[in-house]
């Protein structure tokens, strides 16, 4: 019976501290945290989907590229060829012409048969010579073609490079800030916290036995004493954004609680961590996004009570700023 009115007791204080309108704002946040979360994570999608549009549309301009410098070769040896063909027109003319002067004093037949085979070859000389410069036209027409798509592959491989330059540059900063977390919480990591790296981003996991008590959105001693350490790695990486997700298992809150259900649960131990890490530090409130998960993002899904306590956990989220990159996508 003590047990049962202290818990009364308590719940009444908790909820007197949370007002109507403040729990209003406070699930306003969420939504818009999620929303927030959700264009992100499109956006991040997105850049994805560009950059792989950028490799194969770099590969099909080498290809073309390639079959157009053989196609190249292969024009300039048609015209060498033709060259030669007209040269030796040329020659042949000219013969003809000596011919015709020495047989100007043959026989007039003999003279009207040459006249003729000079007629001939003066137009199938015209006919090449019209030939040559259709082709020299095409050739220089393709050469210009070439030069254009040459001048996009190398626009396009000076944006692929300084991507792939931001790309590796914020992968040394979350390697280097997965560092820093790790050293700052070295002493935490056995008693129910992980640090990670993973799809651009690193994940402090820190288990509800290491954070709160069950049903509870105060922080433990042990809880803060985790947060203070990670504070000033915070301070000291200004450009790193941080999102705090508080989740629950799928056991519903006991019937008169302080809180409605898990979703309201989640949230509220988020901002209790929010507000651990802001207090007395110079970390930027703007930088700080809570988000309630209820139990709706699991790592175990199983129904077992290990399964569960895995599932009672809050996750930090760092990730760096994508201004660079999407600067050079906006190019």
């Amino acid at each position: 019976m003590k047990r049962i009115a202290s818990f009364i007791l308590l719940a009444g204080i908790v909820f007197a501290c949370v007002p109507p309108t403040r729990f209003k704002a406070l699930q306003s946040e969420s939504l818009t945290c999620q929303e927030e979360r959700d264009r992100l994570r499109a956006e991040n999608e997105q850049i994805t989907v560009e950059s792989k549009e950028i490799r194969s549309r770099l590969a099909m301009a080498e290809k073309k590229l390639d079959r157009a410098g053989r196609d190249t070769l292969k024009w300039k040896e048609e015209v060498g060829q033709l060259s030669d063909q007209h040269n030796r027109l040329l020659r042949d003319y000219h013969d003809l012409q000596e011919a015709n002067q020495a047989l100007l004093k043959g026989s007039e037949t003999e003279i009207k048969k040459l006249m003729g085979e000079l007629q001939t070859s003066q137009k199938d000389l015209q006919k090449r010579e019209s030939e040559l410069n259709i082709l020299s036209a095409d050739v220089s027409v393709r050469k210009s073609e070439l030069e254009k798509m040459q001048l996009e592959l190398d626009q396009r491989n000076i944006r692929l490079a300084e991507l792939e330059q931001v790309l590796k540059s914020q992968e040394n900063v979350l390697t280097a800030l997965k560092k820093k977390v790790s050293d700052a919480l070295l002493g935490f990591e056995n008693q129910g916290l992980t640090v990670t790296q993973k799809n651009g981003k690193v994940y402090v996991s820190l288990d509800e036995k290491l954070l709160f008590k069950s049903g509870s959105t105060v922080v433990d001693p042990k809880g803060v004493s985790a947060l203070k350490n990670l504070a000033p790695v915070l301070e000291q990486n200004p450009d790193i954004n941080v999102m705090i997700e508080g989740h629950t298992d799928d056991v519903p809150v006991m019937a008169g609680s302080a809180y409605k259900d898990n979703w309201d649960l989640s949230v509220l131990r988020a901002t209790s961590i929010v507000r651990i890490l802001v207090d007395g530090t110079s970390i930027n409130p703007q930088r700080l996004t809570t988000a309630g998960r209820s139990q709706y993002q699991p790592v175990d899904p199983s129904k077992t009570p290990e399964g569960r306590q895995k599932n009672r956990r809050t996750e930090i989220i760092l990730s760096p700023k994508l201004d660079e990159l999407y600067k050079i996508i906006d190019k």
